[in-house]
């Protein structure tokens, strides 16, 4: 179970870690929490949601125009014995 923190940065520093974040393909909590992991020494988070769903990208996704199709095309795989 994850507890919900708060932290104030200064606004270049917020922006920094934000790009970081990005460039990393991870959410600003995902980084900071990997941060707060390596600084204890502790692995790092796995299977992280964000990764899972790409939540550390805002430029846009196409899953939830495309949702149908995605589904149909998963259930028709499943039918076929793909999986």
């Amino acid at each position: 179970m994850m507890a919900r923190t708060q932290i104030v940065l200064d606004a270049e520093l917020h922006r920094r870690a934000r790009a970081k974040a990005a460039a990393l393909r991870v959410s600003l909590a995902e980084y900071v929490r990997r941060l707060v992991a390596e600084d204890l020494d502790e692995p790092p988070p796995s299977g992280a949601v964000e990764a899972v769903f790409d939540l550390g990208e805002s430029g846009g996704s196409d899953v939830a125009a495309h949702r149908d199709a995605y589904v149909a095309e998963a259930l028709a795989s499943e039918r076929l014995g793909r999986w």
